[in-house]
């Protein structure tokens, strides 16, 4: 059965948020800043100042040593220029910026008060109460600036906010913006404002995260913007993406970057809506979704659809859940958005089966317990078994197995590995939402999971089954009232733990 896609309800656009303050960026290249106080924290400052390009003027008696070495070694941009006195009213006459470091209020008032007077911005260091501005932790990949402030509510925290954005935004990020200022003009004159402009635009993003700009690539975009003016790059282009087992931060860094970069994401049901934040806000999302046992699209449909939506230009993604390598028939889509002539790439993501080995803490090639490591999907097209599996080599007591898609069919996986000589107190573990915070699991033995109870409490969740010598970890790590139970056939004990 074929069903129809679910698009997004019609929603109100959404519209700017309160803020606390005013992000701005301020020219200081050749502008004259007052600066009082010799400490480090004043050293940092000036060399900060300095960086933007401003004739600093420096007024203290007394030089800390950072001072003092800063002084010695100046920056390569900018200036520093020492005052030996206090600094007074006349200091301000010509100032574009005014900043003091000072451990008395009434001296730090006075600064604040005359720098007013005078009409300079000023900030008294780490004193909210005579700041007109703050700064805010910040990403230099220069001419790509990037500030964050907390409202001086967590400057810790910013800081952790610049760490975590400097892993997505490579060095050589400075030498693309930099190519992007030289061809800026060229693109402008030669290309409407449109789809076509936005498209190079896109096609110089996806650059700038790769390899430093060569020499000759400002020939070469050139070239692009020829192309693209006369109609001849107007097909588009399809990525697979990895969406992983459920928790956004478990995402590539690529991952992210296709999701922001997409005009249309045709997304599995069991994409998180975690992961659905981080894409682009104006992306048109379709949710194509594959459950078992649902209505669903056909693999055809969805095939069709990539391949009509990358001949209007546009840039698809299609978001599969785990590692689309595994189990989903990444293939198929492959070989038809290749037959198409359609450029198609692929970003690989986490699977199920890593994310539940991570939160069970389970290693599952442990060299004691098992050699080698094997997944299954737990049914075929007909919703049992495949009937080509290869159970003999399945029930090897030293691999560790790990199977998708199989609570319907474990009763079933386990008499066959059983009858094919695999013990029956072979631990298993049976996991839920892996990676996401409703993920539970049930704890028990091969034999207990031939009973037909251990996937009957998940409910919609998308169940993982594992089976092995090494998960014997996870059944002593469980509390002693969880501990191995009695099982008969007629009432089997099972043990559900919430993660």
């Amino acid at each position: 059965m074929t069903r129809s896609l679910r698009k997004p309800a019609n929603a109100a656009p959404a519209r700017m948020g309160a803020l606390t303050k005013l992000p701005l960026f301020f020219d200081l290249a050749g502008r004259r800043a007052v600066l009082a106080g010799g400490t480090a924290a004043a050293a940092w400052k000036a060399e900060l100042l300095a960086a933007a390009g401003a004739r600093v003027e420096i007024y203290a008696v007394e030089l800390g040593d950072e001072m003092t070495s800063l002084l010695e070694h100046p920056p390569m941009t900018g200036s520093l220029i020492h005052h030996s006195r206090p600094w007074s009213t006349d200091c301000f006459t010509g100032a574009s910026i005014a900043l003091a470091d000072t451990d008395d209020d009434a001296q730090a008032r006075a600064f604040y008060c005359a720098a007013r007077a005078a009409g300079v911005p000023v900030n008294v260091i780490d004193k909210p109460a005579f700041c007109q501005f703050q700064f805010g932790a910040i990403v230099n990949r220069s001419p790509v600036v990037i500030d964050i402030s907390t409202d001086g509510a967590a400057p810790i925290l910013g800081q952790a906010i610049r760490r975590r954005i400097e892993t997505l935004l490579p060095p050589s990020l400075s030498a693309w913006a930099a190519l992007a200022k030289a061809i800026r003009e060229t693109v402008m004159r030669r290309m409407p404002k449109g789809p076509a402009r936005r498209d190079f635009w896109e096609t110089f993003a996806e650059r700038a995260f790769g390899a430093a700009p060569a020499a000759n690539d400002q020939n070469a975009f050139a070239h692009l913007i020829d192309e693209i003016s006369t109609g001849s790059t107007n097909v588009g282009r399809v990525t697979l993406v990895g969406a992983g087992p459920g928790d956004a931060e478990l995402l590539t860094l690529k991952a992210v970057r296709a999701l922001q970069s997409a005009d249309v994401i045709l997304f599995d049901d069991l994409v998180s809506g975690e992961v659905l934040e981080l894409a682009r806000r104006e992306a048109k999302r379709l949710m194509v979704g594959k459950r078992g046992g649902r209505d669903s699209c056909s693999q055809h449909d969805i095939n069709d659809l990539m391949i009509k939506l990358a001949r209007q230009g546009k840039h698809v993604v299609r978001l599969k859940s785990g590692d689309p390598m595994i189990f989903g028939r990444a293939g198929e889509e492959i070989a038809q958005v290749k037959a198409a002539g359609i450029d198609i790439t692929v970003v690989p993501g986490i699977t199920a089966a890593s994310a539940m080995a991570a939160s069970f803490q389970v290693s599952l090639t442990h060299r004691d317990h098992a050699q080698s490591v094997r997944f299954l999907t737990g049914h075929a097209k007909s919703g049992e078994l495949p009937d080509d599996l290869d159970w003999h080599g399945l029930a090897d007591a030293s691999t560790s197995l790990v199977v998708y898609m199989g609570g319907r069919t474990a009763p079933a996986i386990a008499q066959r590995l059983i009858g094919h000589g695999l013990d029956s107190s072979t631990p298993v573990v049976v996991a839920g939402g892996v990676s996401r915070p409703t993920q539970s699991s049930w704890i028990g033995t091969l034999a207990e999971l031939g009973l037909g109870q251990a996937c009957t409490s998940f409910g919609d969740l998308p169940v993982l089954i594992a089976i092995g010598r090494t998960f014997a970890t996870v059944r002593q790590a469980q509390p002693r009232d969880q501990a191995s139970a009695q099982i008969t056939s007629a009432a089997p004990t099972r043990r559900i733990a919430q993660r």
